[in-house]
């Protein structure tokens, strides 16, 4: 029995950020020049957004605040990570009234994929109708307008929403596999697709591939060669196909066996500075894990540099304890970053990892001094649980108070932005 073919939308909120802020002042983003930014942070302020009446003058999503043309008069916001995630929160109770939970996956704080599928015949409405009854409701409610692609599959509404809704008046784009292959076969550049990244463009490139008819023509022996397993979903989606469903993505358990996190920070750090906040990311590592309940016997640390100065530098290395005491992890930390970091080189970004496994697994090497790990398991605990019941900044080290130190500041924040 043949399936039943399905319709799936994919919906965005059109300058998410920019939107709310002039949802929040009684503006049309699309006659208001509004840009989110935290100008606290100087004219190199990345912009996390812009209103499309900023677009539509030039000026780039993403963009410094010292890169818009000074002639444009403009409104600075704030960001306001928590005011973002309510609205979000907001626009999915609007799905909750027509769609069960089921049928819905959040993609971003912006954007959902939803299957149309069975809903269509239940409120008598065309595929570009019911789109266009969420997306109303939306801007009614909430003043935040909305673009859709819808696709029969979940890859073509993503392409429907990112390449051919930008083409039509309504802005509600639509593809199947023959329309995609008709439509968007020579579309150019190949990065306006979903999950094509420049290195794969570049890869592609070197073989006088520039499209996506380019990669369907291709020998599959040669795709396969360059990409390995991810050339199937290349193939795939070179074709219009995508095998993916709602509930492979409700059904999926994430195999991910590690925690990593990062920072760019707020200036250029010296090494000195750049250690402190190494080691509060490590505590705050340990915290998470002893949290999760997980431990680690592998861990990495990296560090990016000022203006590409130098070439990023890091390692990780295998400890003899398998373990989330910071007492014990931070040590490995701290060598890795003091043995791999240049010491004359200003720094502006850190990341740090750790391979995780069950608590079950956890052990010692023979000159551990068990009581005191016991001691700091437990205290770790009871600040796990201040923190919980008071806030983050509840508790506090000394590492926390020292020059350069940025867990407090941090601690405010959603998504490395101003949490108010």
């Amino acid at each position: 029995m043949e399936a039943k073919q399905r319709t799936y939308y994919c919906i965005d909120m059109k300058s998410f950020f920019a939107s709310v802020e002039c949802a929040e002042r009684g503006l049309n983003p699309f006659e208001t020049n509004l840009v989110v930014a935290d100008e606290s942070r100087g004219r190199g302020a990345l912009c996390l957004a812009v209103t499309p009446k900023m677009k539509s003058l030039g000026v780039k999503n993403r963009c410094r605040i010292f890169e818009i043309p000074k002639d444009i008069e403009y409104i600075v916001a704030k960001p306001r990570m928590k005011k973002y995630i309510d609205y979000a929160a907001d626009i999915y109770e609007i799905y909750l009234k027509y769609i069960r939970p089921e049928e819905i996956h959040v993609y971003s704080i912006d954007e959902d994929f939803i299957d149309a599928t069975d809903y269509l015949r239940l409120y008598k409405l065309d595929a570009k109708q019911f789109a266009k009854k969420l997306i109303n409701e939306i801007a009614d409610t909430l003043h935040i307008p909305a673009t859709a692609g819808i696709g029969t599959n979940l890859y073509l509404a993503k392409i429907a929403l990112d390449i051919t809704a930008k083409k039509v008046p309504d802005h509600i784009g639509y593809l199947d596999e023959e329309l995609y292959r008709e439509q968007l076969w020579d579309h150019r550049p190949i990065t306006d697709f979903w999950q094509v990244a420049k290195g794969t463009a570049n890869r592609l490139a070197r073989y006088g591939i520039f499209d996506m008819r380019g990669i369907a023509n291709a020998p599959e022996d040669l795709i396969y060669k360059l990409f390995g397993i991810n050339a199937e979903i290349l193939i795939d989606h070179a074709w219009g196909r995508e095998s993916c469903t709602m509930e492979d993505i409700k059904n999926y358990k994430s195999q991910t066996k590690s925690l990593s996190n990062s920072q760019i920070l707020f200036e250029d750090y010296s090494f000195e500075k750049a250690k402190v906040v190494m080691m509060e990311m490590a505590l705050n590592g340990c915290q998470r894990m002893m949290r999760e309940h997980v431990i680690t016997n592998h861990v990495g640390c990296g560090v990016g540099y000022s203006k590409d100065l130098a070439e990023p530098t890091g390692g990780a290395v295998r400890m003899t304890e398998t373990t989330a005491v910071y007492s014990i992890v931070g040590k490995y930390i701290e060598r890795i970053f003091e043995e791999t970091t240049h010491k004359d080189v200003p720094i502006r970004r850190l990341w740090i990892w750790f391979d995780v496994c069950g608590e079950g697994c956890e052990g010692y090497d023979l000159f551990t001094n068990f009581e005191a790990v016991e001691k700091e398991k437990k205290v770790e605990r009871a600040v796990l649980n201040i923190k919980d019941r008071f806030g983050k900044n509840a508790m506090l080290r000394a590492l926390d108070l020292q020059d350069g130190a940025t867990a407090i500041i941090r601690n405010k924040l959603i998504g490395g932005h101003n949490g108010e």
